[in-house]
């Protein structure tokens, strides 16, 4: 028995965490925080996971056409010390 108890998000939940999501047939979708998981066409409901986060280039695309009450998460330069 698995002992991580957590439930990966389902078509018609709100994403919390901008990225590339994939569903259990494969399927990738590019999402933005605020959007809904979508249905599969053929299947109907799905479970999607996170497979990868946007690079900061790919943030800007993904914002672009969004109202002005929208904003990207912020990103902190640390820098190297």
């Amino acid at each position: 028995m698995a002992n991580d108890k957590s439930m990966p998000p389902v078509s018609g939940e709100e994403v919390e965490t901008d990225g590339i999501y994939e569903n259990e047939w494969g399927r990738e979708e590019t999402l933005k925080r605020g959007d809904e998981f979508p249905y599969d066409e053929a299947m109907g409901q799905t479970e999607w996971e996170l497979v990868s986060l946007p690079l900061e280039s790919q943030e800007e695309e993904m914002y672009k056409d969004t109202k002005n009450n929208t904003k990207p998460r912020l990103h902190i330069d640390r820098g190297d010390k």
